[in-house]
């Protein structure tokens, strides 16, 4: 099954701020940062549920994220538009060009994504 386009959209979220105390190579950590939002409606279209995996393809590389649908505490994500919060996984989704501003862009991403059965997030340690 080939995948459907979305919209990326990559960055901090208030649970990182906080996480910034307990560091980066917590489980906690790895968990926000792998983990995708969507609108449930799209979930149902490409055939994942909460909790399930997907493939996420840019024009940069791929990378295996935890699908969940938005809620009141994540936001209200709008169909065709994805949600990640800014780490390792997505730096290999965006581009290495930071127009001068040393960060990359990461908001306005064409994505492919698609369900993947049984995989784990990219970054989980095995």
């Amino acid at each position: 099954m080939a995948g459907k386009r979305f919209i990326m959209n990559v960055g901090r979220t208030t649970k990182q701020g906080r996480q910034i105390n307990v560091g980066k190579d917590n489980a906690e950590y790895e968990a926000l940062v792998t983990t995708l939002i969507m609108h449930p409606e799209d979930m149902k279209e490409i055939g994942v549920s909460s909790g399930g995996a997907v493939l996420v393809r840019s024009e940069n590389g791929e990378g295996t994220f935890l699908c969940k649908e938005h809620g009141e505490k994540d936001g209200k994500v709008p169909r065709g538009m994805v949600f990640i919060p800014y780490g390792p996984p997505t730096c290999r989704l965006m581009g290495q060009s930071t127009d001068g501003t040393g960060m990359p862009t990461s908001k306005g991403w064409e994505v492919e994504i698609e369900p993947v059965a049984g995989a784990a997030p990219t970054g989980e340690k095995s």
